[in-house]
C-alpha cells in the first residue's frame, strides 16, 4: 500500500475521476480483488461512452472530440453513437430510478458528456405527462395523455437541446453560439449559453413572438430582427460563423440539441412504466417544424432496445404541421424520401413555421418505419385547440401543442385511431408566451361602490 492510500498496483485517479480496470497497470494482482474494490472507487468523471459521430445519410465518421456541424462530405446532419453493448450490464432502469438528478442528465450514460462537472444544467427535464378527462370534446379517448413541455426552464422543450448542445459546444473550445430562431430556442440558446459564460447571437423573423424577443434581450444575447423567414435567418448565421468565429447551433446543424430531445423518449418510457416495466405509447402526436424532437425519440426507442429495456414495439408517430408551412405533410402525401421547400409559409404557430427542414428525409423515415402519418391544420383549428385544451383540460397549451389536439381529433373521426389506444400529444411549449395570439374580447368593468353592479350577472 503507499503513502496515498491507493494499492501500489493501481494508478491513482485524479480528483473527480472515475477509476477504471484499463487503469491497471502490469503488476496488477488477481483480477477477483480488482472486481471487488471497483464499485467503490467510482467518482464523479466517468468514462465517455459516445464514440462515434457518423452521417446520417452517407455514413462518414467525424472526430468526436473536436466542434462539428454537417458532414463534410454532404452536408446533412451528423448522429451520435454510443458503445450501448458495453452498457447492457450496468445501466439498467433501476439504476436510473435510484438517481437523485431530478432532471434529464439521469441519463448521463447516453449522453454526451464525459464529466458531469462540465454540464450546463437549469433541471431540464422530468417533465409530467399528464392524462386528460375523457369527457365533452374529450369523449371518445380513454387513454389520452399530454406530456407537458412547458415546465422546462425558459417553458418550451428547447431547454432540453441547448442544455446538451452547449455543455458539449463549451467542453469542446467553443465561446460564443449562434442560431436562428423564430421562438422558442431563441430563449433557451440565451440562458444556457449565459450559464455557461458564454456569447449567445440569435437572428430572429421581425414577427417572432414579442415574449421571445424579449426574454432573449433580457438574458443578454444580441438580438438582430430579420425581415424574412428562419431560412433568411439561418443564411445569416451561416455567413457570420465564417467571418466572425461562432459555433452554429442551428437545428441539426450539429449532433448534439437532438440528444437532449431524445431524452423525451427514454422519459416516456419510464412515465409510462408498469410493475417495473418500460413501456411505450401506441401513438404520439408531434407538432413539427425542424423535427429534432421526432428523431430524437426514435433514436431513444432504439437506444433502450439495444440496451435491452424495451423490445422491438414502437408507437405509431405523427408529425403534425400547418396548412400553410406544411413540407413533410405534403413529402409524406406524395410517397417522397424528401421535401421540398414550402413556398409562402405562414402560421401565427410560430415554431411550425419551418419551410425548408435539413431533416427532411430522417422524419420521413420515422413515419414509415413507424406506420405512422402526418397531418396538417388550419391556424384556426389549432387555436381552437388551444381553447379547448384550456377549458377542458386546464392545460394553458402553446399553437404548436393546439395543433396536434386538433389533429387527433380528425383521425379519431377518420377511424385511423382506436379509442382504446394509450395516446400521447406534446404540448413543446408554455401558452403565455403566445398571449398576444388570445385577445380578451370586450370586458365589463364593474363599479365596486355600485350595489346593483352584480345584476349584470343575474
Amino acid at each position: 500500500m503507499s503513502g496515498t492510500g491507493w494499492p501500489d498496483w493501481c494508478e491513482r485517479p485524479t480528483r473527480g475521476e472515475a477509476w477504471f480496470p484499463a487503469r491497471w497497470n502490469a503488476s496488477t494482482p488477481d483480477a477477483s480483488l480488482a472486481c471487488c474494490l471497483f464499485p467503490l472507487l467510482v467518482f464523479a468523471r466517468f468514462r465517455p461512452v459516445h464514440t462515434s459521430l457518423k452521417c446520417a445519410a452517407c455514413g462518414r465518421d467525424h472526430a468526436v472530440d473536436q466542434l462539428q456541424n454537417l458532414c463534410t462530405d454532404c452536408g446533412k446532419p451528423l448522429l451520435v453513437g454510443y458503445d450501448l453493448e458495453s452498457l447492457r450490464s450496468t445501466f439498467t432502469p433501476d439504476v436510473v430510478r435510484s438517481r437523485a438528478t431530478r432532471s434529464m442528465w439521469r441519463f448521463q450514460e447516453v449522453m454526451p458528456v464525459e464529466d458531469m462537472s462540465q454540464v450546463v444544467s437549469l433541471g431540464e427535464g422530468q417533465t409530467p405527462l399528464l392524462r386528460c378527462r375523457d369527457d365533452g370534446a374529450f369523449e371518445g379517448f380513454s387513454s389520452l395523455w399530454v406530456k407537458d413541455e412547458s415546465f422546462n426552464p425558459t417553458g418550451s422543450f428547447k431547454a432540453r437541446g441547448m442544455s446538451a448542445a452547449v455543455t458539449r459546444a463549451r467542453a469542446l473550445g467553443a465561446t460564443s453560439v449562434a442560431l436562428p430562431s423564430a421562438g422558442n430556442a431563441a430563449g433557451a440558446a440565451t440562458y444556457y449559453a449565459a450559464a455557461a459564460g458564454m456569447e449567445c447571437v440569435l437572428f430572429m423573423p421581425e414577427d417572432t413572438p414579442p415574449a421571445n424577443i424579449i426574454e432573449s434581450v433580457v438574458g443578454g444575447a444580441r438580438v438582430h430582427l430579420v425581415n424574412g423567414l428562419i431560412g433568411d435567418c439561418g443564411k445569416l448565421v451561416g455567413q457570420g460563423r465564417e467571418r466572425f468565429g461562432w459555433f452554429d447551433l442551428s437545428t441539426l446543424k450539429e449532433p448534439f440539441r437532438i440528444e437532449g430531445k431524445k431524452t423525451m423518449g427514454y422519459e416516456l418510457a419510464f412515465d409510462l412504466a408498469a410493475d417495473g416495466r418500460l413501456q411505450l405509447p401506441d401513438v404520439v402526436f408531434y407538432p413539427t417544424g425542424g423535427g429534432t424532437g421526432l428523431i430524437g425519440m426514435w433514436k431513444a426507442f432504439d437506444e433502450m432496445q439495444q440496451l435491452g429495456w424495451i423490445g422491438s414495439e414502437r408507437p405509431r408517430m405523427v408529425v403534425v404541421q400547418a396548412e400553410h408551412c406544411a413540407p413533410i405533410v405534403r413529402a409524406f402525401e406524395a410517397g417522397a424520401d424528401s421535401a421540398t421547400p414550402f413556398e409562402n409559409a405562414r402560421t401565427v404557430a410560430s415554431g411550425l413555421r419551418v419551410p425548408a427542414a435539413i431533416g427532411d428525409f430522417l422524419m420521413l423515415q420515422v413515419l414509415g418505419e413507424s406506420d405512422g402519418t402526418a397531418v396538417s391544420v388550419s391556424d384556426e383549428e389549432l387555436l381552437n385547440g388551444v381553447h379547448e385544451m384550456a377549458a377542458g383540460q386546464g392545460l394553458y397549451l402553446c399553437p404548436e401543442a393546439g395543433a396536434v389536439w386538433a389533429a387527433a381529433k380528425r383521425l379519431r373521426e377518420s377511424g385511423w385511431l382506436d379509442s382504446s389506444e394509450r395516446i400521447v400529444l406534446f404540448n413543446t411549449g408554455s401558452g403565455l408566451k403566445y398571449n398576444h395570439l388570445f385577445p380578451s374580447g370586450e370586458l365589463v368593468t364593474l363599479d365596486h361602490d355600485d350595489p346593483a353592479c352584480l345584476d349584470i350577472l343575474a
